[in-house]
């Protein structure tokens, strides 16, 4: 039957049912798509502005690796000996490095800076402490080959008192840092002869009795061939006490150790040089073919010190094969909760408990007993 004439097909209710909505649309949901594209390109902005704003941070990250018992990236032997009796050698005494990405001249964004903040491998530091104020890029990388070169030369002395060798020390002023408190007060050449009354051995030493006096410095130094007592008083940066001289070793061996590493600087591979010349020295293989990696200063009377960047250098061992790990005893807080998995870390103080670590370890022999930090050993 067919409607009549005039009358819906649907219910006046049906018609009515939403009258507000035909007559005053809901702009809510365009005005929420409207914001919510400006704040997607607010984000989008501010993160193109942080691609380009420099940050005041370097990123340190692991650097190249090397075996202090094998050759370097030119095929020459990292460490050779002449005049005295050598002995095969097996395993690895890996060195380790740190690289800087970034620089006054070219900072890193802040997203570089991000995206080094999410990698466990790589380590953060302000600016200034990777390349001081007062420095320029060409100062700094001079300092660093000054350091590597007396690192390089107590290696070789802690190595060769370890063995009975008897050697002959003279320590030098190599330069003076402009503005720094040594300035008119020590010359480049001056022969530092004891500091604060105790005798000037190394510079590791010379360092130690700077740091063990609360107050001005003393050096007795010869200049000219004339006697002459001076006095500096340091400045003082972060935990270190700093008088402003590139001091440089120079010691009378009774034979050649030549070590080759170039473009690499900093103090902190004396350690692991001083390692590879014992065991090059000494029968029998030391490491007896296990892949070790390590880190440390030491001093002409093997004394082993902390470094920097502890925590990217574990990551270079690990990623270079390494499986035993010596640090300085002082890095152990460092380390703790940051060793790779599969690596072992043993924490030393001196040339002799290096030794004794790696012998150890060598001869299968029981290691509870030697100094650890992080996983792997058992801390102490």
């Amino acid at each position: 039957m067919s409607e009549p004439a005039g009358i819906p097909s649907n219910p006046p209710s049906a018609v009515r049912e939403h009258p507000v909505h035909h007559r005053f649309p809901d702009v809510r949901p365009r005005r929420l798509r409207r914001a919510g594209w400006a704040a997607l390109t607010a984000t989008a902005v501010a993160a193109l502005a942080l691609a380009f704003v420099p940050s005041p941070y370097v990123v340190e990250v692991p650097g190249p690796t090397y075996d202090t018992l094998g050759a370097t990236d030119a095929g020459g032997p990292l460490i050779s000996i002449e005049g005295a009796q050598t002995y095969p050698t097996e395993g690895e005494l890996r060195l380790l490095t740190l690289a800087w990405l970034g620089n006054p001249q070219r900072p890193l964004t802040w997203i570089d800076v991000a995206r080094a903040y999410l990698d466990p491998a790589d380590g953060i530091i302000p600016m200034d402490a990777a390349f001081p104020p007062q420095q320029t890029i060409e100062e700094s990388n001079e300092a660093g080959r000054i350091e590597m070169q007396n690192s390089q030369q107590a290696a070789v002395a802690a190595a060769l008192l370890h063995e009975g060798h008897e050697i002959d020390s003279d320590v030098r002023v190599a330069g003076v840092i402009p503005g720094s408190p040594a300035v008119d007060v020590l010359q480049e050449d001056d022969r530092i002869l004891r500091v604060n009354g105790e005798p000037a051995y190394d510079v590791g030493s010379i360092r130690a009795s700077i740091a063990a006096v609360d107050g001005p410095t003393t050096f007795d130094i010869e200049r000219d061939g004339e006697p002459l007592t001076v006095e500096v008083t340091p400045i003082v940066e972060g935990e270190q006490r700093l008088v402003g001289i590139y001091p440089s070793n120079e010691f009378t061996f009774p034979f050649e150790v030549d070590i080759e590493l170039p473009n690499v600087g900093g103090p902190s591979a004396g350690m692991m040089f001083a390692l590879g010349i014992v065991d090059e020295l000494t029968p029998g293989a030391m490491t007896a073919g296990t892949v070790w990696a390590g880190t440390g200063t030491i001093t002409a009377l093997g004394d082993v010190g902390p470094i920097g960047g502890i925590v990217q250098k574990l990551h270079g061992a690990s990623d270079a094969g390494a499986t035993h790990f010596l640090a300085p005893v002082e890095n152990c807080a460092e380390v703790t909760g940051h060793v790779p998995e599969g690596l072992t870390v043993f924490a030393v103080d001196t040339l002799d408990e290096a030794i004794t670590a790696v012998e150890t370890v060598a001869m299968n022999a029981d290691t509870s007993a030697l100094p650890t930090c992080g996983a792997g050993g058992g801390d102490s």
